[in-house]
Parts: structure tokens; C-alpha cells; sequence
């Protein structure tokens, strides 16, 4: 028998503000820092993509962990 959504969910980590909203917080900071403190506009904007990234892969790895206990017995 699989497992319900309700007990999937239950699973599921809630805790939000973990190191990847650290690291996504670090590199918005670090790219306002590079952008207007020390005036390298390509470099501030290049570390500014980092955030999207960061969650984009952290949403990958959640998704996965949800998949993997939906299809387990």
C-alpha cells in the first residue's frame, strides 16, 4: 500500500529558513556588495543569478523526496 498524501506531508520537512535561504540571503547580499560597493556591475549581476539556483536545485531535491516517499510501500 503506498503512502497517502496526508502521510507524505507529514514527512515532509517544514522548516523554511534553512541553509538554502541562508546561502540564497548570503548571495543576494554578496552581489549588492560587489554591484554598488565595489562598482563591478558584471560581477554583482553574475552572483545575483546565484539565488534563483540555489532554490531552483533545493526545490529539485525536495521534489524528489516527496516522489520517493510517494512511491514507497
Amino acid at each position: 500500500m503506498s503512502a497517502s498524501t496526508e502521510d507524505v506531508a507529514a514527512d515532509i520537512d517544514t522548516n523554511s529558513f534553512g541553509p538554502t535561504a541562508v546561502a540564497s540571503l548570503a548571495s543576494v547580499g554578496l552581489a549588492l556588495y560587489f554591484y554598488y560597493v565595489r562598482g563591478d556591475k558584471q560581477r554583482g549581476q553574475f552572483v545575483g543569478f546565484w539565488p534563483v539556483t540555489i532554490l531552483a536545485f533545493a526545490s529539485f531535491l525536495k521534489l524528489e523526496e516527496i516522489k520517493e516517499l510517494l512511491e514507497e510501500d
